[in-house]
């Protein structure tokens, strides 16, 4: 069975929105999602494009380039869809400072977001 090479990519949806993927087979995954029976997130967003691909060593690099990607912000995803953007989880200056209230690294509630009491009430 031959082996299969792994990509990471950017599909541009209907919507203007992107979203990250990662397979071993781009036109199938591609099929599939215009086909309706890719991501939940797409379906609702047809028609998709591939705006962006990167192919990667194997699964596992792929999966973590993958996640890497999602993080960054929309304007460093669109960097890299113009071919500005910085290889292997290198950021621009676009970040917010570790110091800003609600960052990850604020210390509230181990990292996953700002206590209730900083938001406000709930409206129901």
């Amino acid at each position: 069975m031959p082996r299969r090479g792994w990509l990471v990519y950017l599909l541009a949806c209907a919507d203007g929105s992107l979203y990250c993927g990662a397979t071993s087979d781009l036109a199938r995954r591609l099929a599939a999602h215009q086909a309706g029976r890719g991501a939940r997130y797409t379906r609702s967003r047809l028609p998709v494009r591939v705006a962006w691909s990167e192919p990667a060593r194997d699964q596992g690099a792929a999966l973590r380039r993958e996640a890497a990607v999602k993080r960054l912000t929309r304007r460093e995803k669109l960097a890299l869809v113009a071919g500005r953007g910085a290889r292997r989880g290198a950021r621009s200056q676009g970040r917010r400072p570790a110091s800003d209230p609600g960052s990850r690294a604020s210390g509230t509630r181990g990292g996953r977001g700002r206590f209730r009491s900083e938001i406000g009430p709930l409206r129901t």
